[in-house]
């Protein structure tokens, strides 16, 4: 089965996890709720994968959702993003596309990926360092 949700690896206009959200949105909107375990936007008290993206693009989530689901491609998306709100340089898309490859390996968020990586029964798998490894895995994208 494949998973409706492309890599967190996967880029659209050279930025990780842009392609990812925008394809959660558009399922839930399809399917009126996501799988079990994942969420939408912002999780209190958590720094999402969502919130980062909207922080580097400088639009809202709300905003982002709704111009996803008027329509049109991944790049249309990121070009009204950068129209909205802010444009990166490649230097901050290097910067923040580091940050989230790297994201749980050695940082304030490596005992929230440990608990996750316990959770999904993954415990044993100390070759998961990142949240995009654990995502990867559990999505059966990797061994």
């Amino acid at each position: 089965m494949s998973f409706p949700f492309r890599s967190p690896r996967d880029t659209v206009g050279g930025i990780t996890v842009l392609g990812r959200i925008l394809d959660k949105i558009r399922y839930n909107a399809r399917e009126g709720k996501l799988p079990d375990g994942y969420h939408l936007d912002f999780v209190p008290g958590s720094r999402t994968f969502d919130d980062r993206i909207c922080t580097l693009l400088g639009v809202s989530f709300a905003d982002l959702t709704a111009r996803t689901l008027q329509g049109g491609t991944d790049e249309d998306v990121l070009e009204w993003c950068f129209q909205q709100g802010r444009k990166p340089d490649d230097e901050h898309i290097r910067l923040f596309n580091g940050f989230m490859f790297k994201r749980g390996w050695r940082d304030e968020a490596t005992p929230g990926l440990i608990q996750q990586r316990a959770e999904a029964g993954l415990a044993h798998r100390e070759d998961i360092v990142t949240f995009f490894d654990l995502m990867d895995v559990e999505e059966g994208r990797m061994p």
